[in-house]
């Protein structure tokens, strides 16, 4: 009797979804602007972050990129900047091409990068602070959380700082992130987060038990930050989670 009441949900699941999905493509909803806001995403030197920096410089947003590896050197900048206009990497943008359909170029003018190198994990909190970034970029209005590092090994063969480490930058480092650059979103009751988990969030693969619990807790930052924005009336605060399934970024081997 349970199987047929779950096969019952799944088919009333199944309908809904292409229903809503009609819907939306008759009747789209409006896409938000990015034109001028001050972007800040993390892990930003390959990836998910590089490509995600990409499609921004093409809303003409100002960048701000951090990575623990150091892309705060003129040159590393600007050669950043170069990768960006001409679509970043060919192979990057063979897949864009693919998915999309067409290659759209960024103008040169329009695209303005800030880059920093930090380490989360490292204590005191090394993030530039937040009259650092006002002075040279501006306050931040929509922030990426796209960071994140994983150990794919069986439980009794992962080390405790490994556990240890999962947790700090998977978990913890969206606290620190957002603690020190969500007050200007408040007091001006605009901007949008963005937090980057992964499908683990959702369910459970062998050997990756430290990465998916990790995950679990993202995405149970991510709801329960949406609730208290809500319940604080920062309605202008936006708040988005993305779940991505198996990519291939170089970020496991």
């Amino acid at each position: 009797m349970n199987i047929v009441l779950d096969l019952l949900l799944l088919l009333a699941t199944i309908v809904y979804s292409y229903l809503e999905s009609l819907v939306k493509f008759f009747i789209p909803r409006r896409r938000k602007s990015a034109m001028g806001e001050i972007v800040l995403i993390t892990g930003a030197r390959h990836g998910i972050g590089r490509l995600t920096a990409y499609e921004f410089a093409k809303q003409k947003s100002r960048l701000v990129l951090w990575d623990i590896k150091k892309i705060d050197s003129n040159e590393e900048t600007h050669g950043l900047q170069k990768c960006l206009l001409r679509g970043l990497e060919a192979g990057e943008m063979d897949r864009l091409v693919k998915y999309k359909g067409s290659r759209e170029a960024v103008p040169e003018k329009s695209l303005q990068i800030a880059s920093y190198s930090l380490t989360i994990t490292k204590k005191p909190n090394p993030l530039p602070s937040n009259q650092k970034i006002k002075k040279e970029v501006g306050d931040v209005t929509t922030m990426v959380n796209n960071t994140g590092t994983v150990y794919p090994a069986d439980l009794l063969s992962t080390k405790d700082e490994e556990i240890t480490k999962t947790f700090e930058v998977n978990v913890l480092g969206h606290f620190s992130i957002i603690k020190a650059l969500l007050s200007s979103m408040m007091n001006r009751n605009h901007g949008h987060i963005v937090t980057v988990v992964s499908v683990c969030s959702h369910g459970l693969i062998p050997y990756l038990i430290p990465y998916c619990s990790s995950k679990f807790a993202a995405a149970g930052f991510y709801r329960a930050l949406t609730t208290e924005l809500k319940t604080l009336g920062k309605t202008g605060v936006k708040t988005s989670c993305l779940c991505p399934v198996f990519v291939n970024t170089g970020f496991t081997k």
